[in-house]
Formats: structure tokens, C-alpha cells, sequence
């Protein structure tokens, strides 16, 4: 039988898929940050130049890495809904935008840590930190336009609107150690191959891991949340919330 992705695309469907698929995400983000964290802090070796100060890129890079990805994922949920009137799709870009913008905080705080005692400074504007600190804006800023907007449907598409006109930062952001001189260490995962110890590249493996498995998990405990307050005046939601 054939895969029908709009079967899944209604609130209905997706609720119950959604509840099935959180406990799978949430045990394995718990289990893969536990491995990721031994390994970056007792496992892997003292980095030569960085001494152990290095070891908050455990943590900050996989940060990083997702306050990116979920924006962009947020902008093609957004398209869906301008494009196709889905309204899982916008509850969608809503349920990922609060974990989007702790990613981002998290990366930039961790961040700072880590450019106290390899720059001298807890910030500098840097082009990379600069960009970043703009998407944590753009998280922010969409959330409350979200807020402040009464009307559900208008929410919906304004947020959308403001959330594709953001995108334009996140190649910024990723591009900016090449396009600016930059105090911000280039990629060391590229292409071409990795400057860093296997191990040191397996724990920050398991840990980018642990955070996409953690994303999925709040985005869909979150979306759940979301399809019951919309659809909350049909009899299938009434049957759930029923004492």
C-alpha cells in the first residue's frame, strides 16, 4: 500500500502519529547526550592549543548547527502553509520556533564561555556572532508577532512571511567566517575531510544527534499541544479531553 503523506497532513492523524513517535525521540536524545557529554568531557583528548576549554564545542556546535536547521525547516513549513493553506503546517513552524530560538541562546552563551579564554572577551561583533544574535531576534520576533496578532489566520501568514524574509540570514551565518575576516575559527567538518581527532569528532556526532532527536521531541510534544487548542471544537478533540 502506498505511503499517503496527506493522510498525515490532517491535525487528526498527526496527533496520534505524533504522540506515538515522542517517547522514541525523547529516550533517544537522553541516551545519546549521555554517551556524546562522556565522551566529549572524559573521553576525548586535551586539545594542544585550547587546552580544556575546548570541550564547550560538545555542547555550542551542535547548538549551533540546529538554531540553523530548525529555522530553515520552519521557513519550509512556512512555505507549505502560504503555499498549499495546510494548517498543520503552521502549527508546525510554531511548535519548532521556541526550540529553534534555545538552541540559538544556547549557542551564543556557550559561546561566550568559550571566547573568554581564547579571545579575552565574553563578546566581540564579530560577523558570526553578530548574524547569530540576529536569529535569535528573528526567533524572538516572530514569536511575539505571532502573539500580538488576535486573528489565528493572519498570525499564521504574517509569521510565515517574516519567517522566509529571515531565511536570507542563515547562509549568512554559516558563510560569514569566509566572506569576512572574522575572529570566529573556521568549519572544522568540511567536505574535504575533518582536522579533528576521530573520537573528538564522534562525541560532537552523537551530540548534533542527541539535539535533532531532542528538537522532534519537543516539536511534536508542542504541536500536540497546539492541534488541541485549534481543533479543540471538533468531536474528536472533545472525546480526548473528556473527564
Amino acid at each position: 500500500m502506498a505511503f499517503n503523506l496527506y493522510y498525515y497532513a490532517a491535525p487528526a492523524t498527526f496527533y496520534g502519529l505524533a504522540g506515538r513517535l515522542i517517547p522514541w525521540f525523547a529516550w533517544g536524545a537522553a541516551v545519546l547526550a549521555v554517551i556524546g557529554l562522556y565522551i566529549g568531557f572524559f573521553v576525548a583528548p586535551t586539545d594542544f592549543q585550547q587546552g580544556e576549554a575546548y570541550r564547550v564545542i560538545f555542547i555550542h556546535v551542535p547548538a549551533a548547527w540546529m538554531g540553523m536547521f530548525i529555522y530553515l525547516v520552519m521557513a519550509f513549513w512556512s512555505a507549505i502553509g502560504l503555499a498549499f493553506k495546510t494548517r498543520l503546517s503552521f502549527m508546525m513552524a510554531r511548535a519548532l520556533a521556541p526550540t529553534g530560538a534555545l538552541f540559538t541562546f544556547i549557542s551564543l552563551w556557550t559561546g561566550a564561555l568559550w571566547g573568554k579564554p581564547m579571545w579575552g572577551a565574553w563578546w566581540v561583533w564579530d560577523a558570526r556572532l553578530t548574524s547569530t544574535l540576529i536569529l535569535l531576534f528573528l526567533y524572538i520576533g516572530i514569536m511575539a508577532l505571532w502573539a500580538a496578532i488576535d486573528d489565528r489566520n493572519r498570525g499564521d501568514k504574517a509569521g510565515a512571511l517574516l519567517t522566509l524574509i529571515g531565511a536570507v540570514n542563515v547562509p549568512i551565518i554559516y558563510f560569514s567566517v569566509q566572506w569576512w575576516n572574522t575572529l570566529h575559527q573556521g568549519a572544522s567538518i568540511k567536505p574535504s575531510g575533518t582536522s579533528m581527532d576521530e573520537i573528538m569528532l564522534t562525541g560532537m556526532l552523537i551530540m548534533a544527534f542527541a539535539a535533532w532527536f531532542y528538537a522532534i521531541a519537543a516539536a511534536l510534544t508542542r504541536v500536540r499541544t497546539l492541534i488541541l487548542e485549534r481543533e479543540r471544537h471538533t468531536d474528536w478533540v472533545k472525546r480526548i479531553l473528556e473527564p
